[in-house]
Formats: C-alpha cells, structure tokens, sequence
C-alpha cells in the first residue's frame, strides 16, 4: 500500500499547494509576478477552465476569483494549474491499473477513457452500478488503491462507495460541488467539453512527463468529446 498525505484534509501538505496571487484582470488573466504554468494561463481560459457555475460552496470559496456581472463564480485557474500538478504526481505514485477514474458526465467521458487508454488507468464511464466497489459478489467488483471521479455529484455513489471502503478520491470539482468526501480537490469547470479535455490531457500528459516518458503526442482535441 502506498503512503499518502492528502492536502485537502490536513494541514500537513506533503504535496504542497503554493499560495499564489489572484488572476490580474487588467494583464489578460496573467499575474504580475512571473508564474510557470504547466500551459499557458491564455490556454486554460481559452477552454473555459474558469468558468464555474451561478452557485458556490463554503468549500469552493478558496479556489474562486471573482463573481462575474452575470452572477457566474470564477475558479483561479493559477490553483487548477496547481492541483493538476498535485493530482499527476500522487497518481503516479501508484501502478496505473488500480487507479479508477468515473465519468457519468457525457462530456467527460471520452476524456476520462483516453486517458485511462494512455496511462493504463481503469475507466467506468457512463452509468456506475452499484456494489462495483462494496459488493465481492458482484461479477465486475474491483478494489481500485485510488478514485478519480469527473463530478463528486453526478458521480456520488462512486464516491460514496470508495469512502466507505477507505479508498481516496480525487476530484473534478466546479464552485457549486461539495468537497467534504474529496480527498484532492482539482477546481475546474467539470461540465464543459473544452475543459475537461484540458484537464484530463494534462493530467495524462504530467503522468508521462513524471514517469520520464517523452513520447506522449496526443493534442487536446484527441480528448474532447464529439458535439
């Protein structure tokens, strides 16, 4: 079993988060101080990673920027960038195989496959059924070391099962999720197409990257779901 710390349920911070500035309106979302983004930050805004919803969570709070005119909350994509980093380097801790990633959401469901597809992960995309984590009798029972879920809501019984069984969760989560059964918030838009092709090709891509793995040549579009 690997030791993990997680950074969302203690002060310890083994993977830490750095502490950084809020987006800079006025620079095109850039801060004034230099800042190495795994992409470009012009990237992460161009595929809606920022864009969160009409609605935030006491648990969201700190990964928001502003609220818009329109009412919509703003995620610091400086924090995503952040977390995407966290995530891709507690992942690779673990043998690809028994890492799990959900995605009942439409938009993220080819994302979530190709990137299981590249790393070697397990995906279940669609519906999840239940006992899949809880239940030795059920014909596809499996015992994954860790959980990454695309919704902590529309993927709650995957979550629900994981935490009852004791395996960790990473989490897409967007500014209306609640946060409380995740264990490694990646604060993102989890609903748009764009977007969680940029998250999951970069998670994938970092996996690579820290594995020492030079031959990932996949472009974010090999992730986006179809209109």
């Amino acid at each position: 079993m690997i030791k993990y710390i997680f950074i969302d349920h203690t002060d310890v911070t083994e993977l830490k988060i750095t502490q950084v500035n809020c987006l800079d309106e006025e620079n095109n979302g850039q801060n004034e101080l230099a800042y190495e983004s795994i992409v470009p930050l012009d990237e992460y805004l161009a595929a809606g990673i920022h864009i969160g919803t009409q609605q935030k969570t006491g648990d969201m709070t700190r990964f928001i920027y502003r609220v818009r005119v329109d009412g919509l909350y703003v995620l610091n994509v400086e924090l995503t960038d952040d977390r995407i980093r966290a995530a891709s380097e507690l992942l690779s801790r673990y043998s690809m195989p028994n890492v799990l990633v959900i995605s009942a959401r439409q938009y993220g469901q080819r994302p979530a496959n190709m990137f299981a597809k590249l790393t070697g992960a397990t995906a279940i995309i669609g519906r999840f059924v239940p006992g899949t984590l809880t239940n030795p009798q059920y014909d596809y029972y499996i015992e994954p070391d860790i959980l990454m879920v695309t919704d902590p809501t529309g993927d709650a019984q995957a979550v629900n099962e994981a935490v009852s069984v004791g395996i960790p969760v990473i989490g897409l989560c967007d500014t209306n999720n609640a946060t409380s059964n995740i264990d490694l918030v990646i604060p993102t838009n989890n609903k748009g197409r764009k977007a969680l092709a940029m998250i999951y090709w970069l998670l994938a891509k970092q996996i690579f990257s820290i594995n020492g793995k030079t031959n990932f040549d996949h472009g974010v579009e090999d992730f986006e779901s179809e209109l």
